[in-house]
């Protein structure tokens, strides 16, 4: 661009750039390319100002695009960055800052052209720009060597072998998110690119040795947490922004993420991540997601998620070799602590997912943890705050608690850790409660929100999972923990009432008044209440069959409002497990009666926990383990018509005309929802990358 350039409105009359994109070739060896790299120009510090930069590019890199088969300048344009790229570590040892401000300069230039490159072609169409070279006035020739294979070999070595520092702060941000930029092909794709040359290049290609080094690389990028250089060659920030550096990059990162999390997007998350001061950590992370979701070839499986399923922790000695090829070792504990510092973003509640569902070793490792309330805490605040949320990351943190929760080690332990003064938790002033006891109110909190806001039977079902999974260890719940559980039970209650008032008020209305409108399907309703009813009383049932002397104030609570379940002692549905809750019900109803009136709340929870001692087990019939422990869960998303055949070949799904249950209004045209399969005790994993929306 020229040394001389320093505002974008002046990108048009660089005469660099004017050299670069016109129709004379330029050597490799001309002085013109040291000018070309020279440049420095103030930095956009918003995403208007980003736009305007792209809208500059664009127009420039369309006349390249033309003008590159006579020319052959793209292509002596990568030749000169990857020369410079042999010396990068001898410059790092040597601190020699121009050498790597100028090599970072030249992969800035490449990278801002290739984005437009990527929207306007072809990946072929790409390829070919890599290989054009003059010959003679008006005809071109490619050359032998694989220009962009090269690219990409050489921006993987990069990554790796250079030390990050202040001074290569920038260039290795440029190698990993040029990475991201080639790999956003799928964005404008509805078909899963299994054969293009850059998929070759990574899967299989000379970068497939370095794939344990790459994912490790990637890993301590997102550990390190290193914030920007306030100065450098590379970037000099304006204002409060992210500067060029994090600018240039944040519309592919962000645009990338919405796949990642299946199209979804949350405004908040999307302004946060503009003024987040960790641009590498956080391109770090999402190359690593990339990378590992990206599909398997059947003759060739992902690499990259084969070295995220298998690394091991530093402290381990055994000496037994992994099985597994791609393996390393990694400091677990750095890893843990960065994980618990970071979920406030989408994409590092999405690495602990993957951790927990595919890396035996990292699982085992969280869950022998003895500090465990540093990452329930994290995702119990997300679930907290889910109305700020987007749907993808509560949806992400609850299944992270349906994983721990099928571990009863877990279970048994969060109602040992007591925590004090829970800032964010604003209903009421919890002093003093277990991180088992508020795990239960926050997942009970968004059951109740979802029920008035989302409605989204799906998200209560897993809610409700969760606490299944946790119901046979409950241990000493706090009292408000116990009334909200009952609460819940009597707002499903009164639901139920309702639905079945309307019901029946349908049934009685004059016949022969058919105004062409179509009736709820009261039936249906009833039939989804009734479900999660019963959900709730196998979770209160398994509670008292399991641990009932251990939990007075949930007995407490459920005399207290013994009225509620009256009405379901008869019901067919629920008669089977009402015989534990009357048994409970009249055991200690009749010991109160026995102890006298106007009992203070003290002397009832005595009476209870006597009486819990006192009551024979075989008075309570133990039921089998909850079946909704082994039962299937759906989340579902709107992705294009197109893709639902291929994805319910992938998935096993045989109910397609279930997912559009309720979802009247979706055009089934354009749009129809794929179901990510769910099973509690073997969850299949996001395979957000077979579902890439169709962009152009």
């Amino acid at each position: 661009m020229g040394a001389n350039t320093s505002q974008v409105s002046e990108l048009f009359e660089n005469q660099s750039l004017k050299a670069l994109i016109g129709t004379q070739s330029i050597s490799e060896n001309n002085p013109f390319w040291n000018q070309l790299i020279s440049f420095s120009f103030t930095s956009p510090t918003c995403s208007n100002d980003f736009k305007v930069l792209e809208e500059t590019i664009t127009p420039l890199a369309k006349t390249l695009i033309q003008n590159n088969p006579r020319s052959g300048n793209f292509g002596a344009l990568v030749r000169v960055f990857l020369g410079r790229t042999k010396e990068l570590k001898i410059s790092t040892e040597c601190q020699d800052q121009l050498f790597i401000w100028q090599a970072h300069n030249a992969l800035l230039l490449i990278r801002c052209l290739l984005k437009v490159f990527i929207r306007e072609m072809s990946e072929e169409d790409l390829h070919l720009q890599f290989t054009y070279q003059e010959r003679a006035p008006g005809c071109y020739d490619t050359c032998s060597e694989d220009l962009l294979e090269e690219l990409i070999c050489n921006l993987v070595h990069l990554i790796v072998e250079v030390p990050l520092l202040d001074i290569t702060y920038g260039i290795l941000f440029e190698a990993v998110t040029t990475l991201l930029v080639l790999f956003s092909y799928q964005l404008f794709h509805k078909e899963i690119l299994r054969d293009g040359h850059i998929y070759r290049c990574l899967m299989s290609g000379r970068c497939l040795f370095l794939t344990s080094r790459l994912v490790k690389t990637l890993l301590y990028n997102f550990i390190r947490q290193e914030k920007c250089p306030p100065a450098t060659h590379v970037l000099q920030p304006q204002s409060d922004g992210g500067g060029l550096l994090y600018g240039l990059a944040s519309g592919v990162a962000s645009g990338l993420w919405s796949v990642f999390t299946l199209g979804g997007a949350g405004s908040k998350s999307s302004l946060d991540q503009e003024h987040n001061p960790l641009p590498l950590s956080n391109q770090s992370l999402f190359l690593l997601l990339v990378l590992a979701n990206l599909t398997d070839r059947p003759e060739c499986p992902n690499p990259y998620r084969q070295a995220i399923t298998c690394f091991k922790n530093t402290q381990d000695t055994s000496s037994i070799p992994s099985p597994q090829p791609h393996t390393f070792q990694i400091n677990f504990n750095s890893l843990y602590t960065a994980l618990c510092e970071q979920q406030c973003s989408d994409q590092a509640t999405l690495l602990l997912y993957t951790l927990l569902h595919q890396n035996q070793n990292m699982r085992t490792y969280m869950l022998s943890r003895t500090d465990m309330e540093n990452l329930v805490m994290p995702i119990l605040e997300i679930l907290y705050h889910v109305e700020e949320r987007n749907s993808h990351h509560v949806y992400m943190a609850l299944i992270i608690l349906l994983i721990l929760t099928e571990d009863d080690t877990f279970n048994r332990s969060v109602h040992e850790v007591m925590l004090k003064n829970i800032t964010w938790y604003t209903e009421r002033s919890l002093t003093e409660i277990s991180l088992g006891s508020l795990l239960i109110l926050v997942v009970i909190r968004t059951i109740q929100f979802n029920m008035t806001r989302t409605r989204d039977k799906y998200l209560h079902t897993n809610c409700l999972a969760a606490l299944a999974n946790m119901s046979a260890q409950f241990r000493y719940l706090h009292q408000y923990a116990a009334q909200r559980i009952i609460s819940l039970f009597a707002l499903l209650s009164k639901k139920h009432n309702k639905v079945l008032e309307q019901a029946t008020q349908s049934l009685r209305g004059p016949l022969g008044t058919d105004d062409g409108a179509t009736l709820p399907d009261y039936a249906q309703d009833l039939n989804v209440i009734e479900e999660v009813i019963r959900m709730m009383l196998e979770i209160i049932n398994s509670c008292l069959c399991s641990s009932l002397h251990h939990n007075p104030n949930l007995v407490y609570a459920l005399l207290y409002k013994r009225e509620l379940f009256e009405q379901f002692r008869l019901h067919p549905s629920f008669q089977d497990i009402m015989q534990n809750l009357d048994t409970v019900i009249g055991f200690f109803n009749h010991r109160l009666e026995q102890a006298g009136a106007d009992l203070s709340v003290e002397r009832v929870l005595e009476v209870i926990r006597k009486g819990a001692v006192a009551l024979p087990k075989d008075r309570l019939k133990v039921k089998c383990p909850l079946p909704m422990c082994s039962g299937y869960h759906f989340l579902f998303r709107v992705l294009p018509l197109e893709l639902c055949n291929r994805v319910l070949t992938q998935t096993g799904g045989t109910t397609f005309h279930y997912a559009f249950t309720g979802f009247k209004e979706l055009d089934k045209k354009k749009d129809c929802l794929v179901f990510i399969h769910l099973k509690m005790r073997n969850i299949l994993p996001f395979c957000w990358y077979n579902f890439w929306p169709h962009s152009k």
